[in-house]
């Protein structure tokens, strides 16, 4: 594992950790927080799922 794959790590964890404290305050409900964190789950699948076919397209 390089460093270029390490430091992206770092900074998607701290971001989350950011984040993740506000995210949680706001959906205190949980049918709010599970309606809330289902539809952040599809837009980061989608989001991967778009990001792999366009990184595969050149194999």
């Amino acid at each position: 594992m390089g460093l270029e794959e390490i430091v992206p790590s770092i900074a998607l964890i701290l971001v989350l950790i950011l984040v993740l404290p506000g995210f949680i305050k706001s959906n205190l409900k949980k049918k709010i927080f599970f309606k809330n964190l289902s539809i952040w789950g599809i837009i980061v699948l989608v989001l991967m799922i778009f990001l792999y076919f366009i990184f595969n397209e050149k194999n």
